[in-house]
């Protein structure tokens, strides 16, 4: 400590060496902070003192380590006395049967997308045919899946407060809307931020290159003659070099509905990855730029407007895919992106690099006009 136990007032009786400890860390930790009194209330500590550098330091020097000990931190000024506030964390208790039923109804409105789309059956009028759909599903669910635990076990490898995946169910075409979880809690530092951010593309796509290829060795299903609908797909450039390594592939015949699954991957990982707002590549771009990735940002709806008005009349096709995005960006990614808590340093350049990589991967997964029904 910088000053003596004399020196530290506390208006309640409690074990000392218990209040020691903590203040001693705090002030191992933060010697700028002198601290002149406290005082404990149900294992909560609050100790005032005098604050010689910005409070938000503070936090950020100590919110990392004070979390792995089982604290958590609030700073401010209480009738003009700065008061740093430092309790245990109270776990919250996750509503995990929220993400099991989530789950679930995900794995049916997929096998129901499945066998009607694609594997010719007829679930409404025989229910038992939804199970015709269950391949589909198990690859569907592993492409999305792989790519929510990516960030999952990352997130939790650094510390972070973050939910399991929450599953989407849509009745649509893929038979889903993706996943989602959920982080509580400030972001560390750039380096967190980025490792998180790029660990769900980086092993959803994995995935998806996986799926592929185990799609492309199966056998496709036929389409019957009186189909309502035939839908066509648009190969981005990375499926076609691993149609190619696999074996060659002939772009117009039917495809096996798990290769469709691993190019809604490709198509999820192209999506992500757009630098802006919080979407993944929001995330990577803030890493790597720091505030300056804002300016990124802020252009990005306007690009992907234009794209759609290319594809509309130019090409004289469907654009409203990035139509949608563009828009969609436009009115979320004005609201700025989480700062974290230790912001100055940048990230190492072997993380630049596969930074880099992954922004290219997902052009590559890209394409103008993804499907046509």
């Amino acid at each position: 400590m910088n000053q003596s136990n004399d020196a530290i007032n506390s208006d309640q009786d409690n074990d000392p060496d218990i209040s020691f400890d903590v203040i001693e860390f705090i002030t191992s930790k933060v010697p700028e902070f002198k601290i002149y009194e406290y005082s404990i209330n149900r294992e909560t500590y609050y100790l005032f003192g005098v604050c010689d550098i910005d409070p938000n330091d503070i936090i950020r020097r100590l919110w990392v380590p004070l979390s792995q000990l089982g604290y958590s931190l609030k700073a401010g000024y209480e009738l003009g006395e700065f008061i740093l506030v430092v309790s245990p964390t109270v776990p919250q208790r996750e509503r995990v049967w929220i993400n099991a039923v989530l789950l679930i109804a995900t794995i049916f409105s997929t096998m129901l997308a499945g066998s009607f789309f694609f594997f010719n059956g007829d679930p409404l009028s025989h229910p038992v045919e939804i199970f015709k759909g269950l391949p589909y599903t198990l690859a569907i669910m592993f492409v999305l899946g792989s790519h929510e635990m990516g960030h999952y076990i990352v997130a939790k490898m650094h510390g972070m407060k973050t939910s399991l995946p929450y599953f989407i169910p849509f009745p649509h075409l893929v038979g889903t809307m993706g996943a989602v979880i959920k982080h509580r809690g400030p972001i560390p530092s750039r380096t967190t931020l980025f490792d998180v951010a790029v660990a769900g593309p980086v092993v959803g796509l994995v995935a998806s290159v996986l799926v592929i290829i185990i799609g492309l060795s199966l056998p496709p299903i036929p389409v019957p003659q009186d189909s309502l609908f035939t839908v066509q797909l648009s190969l981005p450039i990375l499926f076609t070099i691993i149609a190619e390594l696999v074996g060659g592939f002939d772009p117009d015949t039917v495809i096996h509905p798990v290769v469709f699954a691993g190019w809604v991957g490709m198509l999820v990982t192209t999506l992500n990855l757009i630098p802006a707002g919080q979407l993944d590549g929001g995330h990577m771009m803030r890493a790597i730029l720091g505030p300056r990735s804002a300016y990124i940002s802020a252009i990005m709806p306007l690009i992907l407007l234009s794209i759609s008005m290319y594809i509309f009349f130019i090409l004289q096709q469907n654009g409203t895919m990035w139509l949608f995005w563009g828009i969609l960006i436009a009115l979320f990614a004005s609201s700025g992106h989480p700062e974290p808590l230790e912001d100055s340093d940048s990230i190492s350049r072997g993380r630049m690099i596969l930074g880099i990589l992954t922004f290219i991967a997902g052009l590559m997964c890209a394409t103008l006009t993804p499907i046509q029904i």
